[in-house]
């Protein structure tokens, strides 16, 4: 450990009040910056990453070696790992950041008023951004990607478990920005491992604007009770698909099974399917053999279990459980205006899907669920920010206030009234 981060771990107090003060001037840097400037940091930072694939291979092994020695899981260590794919990743998500349109200056809805004044609105970066994350190295870049490219200071605080790796990337990262002219504060990876650095994250309601945690759902639940900053997050994804009475058997199959299978470990994967009763008997003895192959466990209610042999029985618990897994609660509703009641009662406000050709039914569908994300005849796994055309995202926001659903560039940006006048004054 240098005796400079021998004095960080110290003064964690101190240091991360540095942090931040360096940070808000940097903001000021970053926020009017050009769009040019911030393009050439973004591919100067994507360079450096792949010209120091091997130095970032070396850093993250050490955290593998520690990762083993400390008992993490083979999941947790595949999260960690920076293969040659993953960095090519890193680098290329950069790139691709840099070809978006810059959101910074946009001034729409411009309109006159009857005074003769012009009012319209204009985007703007939030400021200063902390954002809270495990295992994964590659958030890193990620989200000092997001977050320059929308003129924000970025405060990046990744899990103890990565340090070696995130320090790496982050040396890339000020040599990116110092090539392109930009503050090197424009985007601060904490150097500590102790714990008290989130604490004090949290504090820092004069130097960050907003926090936004990735991560599991205990780090989210503590940053969410504990932050004085306002915080960007979701906490479950407790995903539904509803099979209509008027549903297309083909389409039904094949988006609720898509929903569940494509990957388990996502917080848009479908975690309770529900079935309109008057197709339950169709459908479900079908779509639950497709289940069962591919190995997933059902658990039902008393109605499904009545229709397929070998279902378990759903508990209260179960409509509450975000799964993860290959396991799958499935309940056989009257209708639509059931399966909308148990969604708003059960959901996590992420996002839910309806299977049907009733046009009428899916209008309904669409104004009546509460969630961030609500879809017709597709699978829930289209979350998601690339999907969306966002070109990246920094995770899934379920809260109603500024951001909601994929949180992209607009996302980590505000808007301000301007007035365009030419020496007008109210009567």
């Amino acid at each position: 450990m240098s005796a400079e981060a021998e004095l960080i771990e110290m003064n964690v107090t101190a240091y991360m009040k540095d942090v931040g003060q360096r940070a808000r001037a940097a903001a000021r840097d970053i926020g009017k910056a050009d769009t040019g400037a911030k393009n050439t940091a973004l591919k100067a930072i994507a360079d450096l990453i792949d010209a120091g694939a091997e130095t970032l291979k070396q850093e993250n092994r050490k955290d593998l070696e520690a990762g083993r020695a400390n008992g993490l899981d083979a999941a947790l260590l595949d999260r960690l790992e920076l293969t040659d794919a993953r960095i090519a990743a890193m680098s290329e998500g950069l790139r691709q950041i840099a070809a978006l349109a810059d959101p910074i200056g946009e001034i729409t809805d411009l309109a006159y008023r009857p005074s003769g004044i012009q009012v319209g609105r204009m985007r703007v970066p939030l400021g200063v951004i902390g954002i809270i994350y495990e295992s994964r190295p590659n958030v890193t870049a990620d989200a000092a990607g997001l977050c320059l490219k929308a003129g924000n200071a970025a405060v990046l605080r990744g899990g103890s478990e990565a340090i070696h790796s995130n320090q790496a990337i982050a040396a890339c990262i000020r040599s990116g920005l110092a090539e392109a002219g930009l503050s090197q504060d424009a985007v601060q990876v904490i150097e500590t491992t102790d714990r008290a650095a989130v604490g004090e994250m949290l504090k820092m309601k004069d130097n960050i604007d907003v926090i936004i945690p990735r991560g599991g759902k205990g780090l989210i639940e503590r940053i969410s009770r504990e932050s004085e900053v306002p915080v960007i997050k979701h906490l479950d994804g407790i995903c539904h698909v509803y099979i209509d009475d008027d549903a297309d058997y083909r389409k039904a199959v094949k988006v609720a099974f898509n929903a569940k299978t494509q990957r388990y470990g996502t917080c848009n994967t479908m975690e309770t399917l529900l079935v309109s009763e008057s197709v339950a008997t169709d459908i479900l003895p079908d779509l639950c053999a497709h289940f069962e192959n591919e190995g997933v466990e059902l658990r039902g209610c008393a109605k499904t279990r009545a229709l397929i042999e070998g279902v378990n029985a759903a508990t209260d618990e179960d409509w509450d459980t975000e799964y993860l897994a290959p396991i799958l609660s499935i309940r056989v509703v009257d209708d639509v205006d059931a399966a909308i009641d148990h969604i708003n009662s059960h959901s996590s406000q992420h996002t839910e899907s309806i299977i049907t050709e009733n046009y009428s039914t899916a209008r309904r569908f669409l104004r009546e669920v509460d969630s961030s994300s609500v879809m017709v005849n597709a699978s829930t796994r289209f979350a998601d920010g690339f999907e969306y055309g966002l070109g990246a995202e920094i995770g899934i926001s379920t809260d109603k206030l500024h951001a909601r659903g994929p949180v992209g560039l607009e996302g980590l940006t505000s808007q301000k009234f301007v007035v365009l006048g030419d020496g007008h004054i109210r009567k």
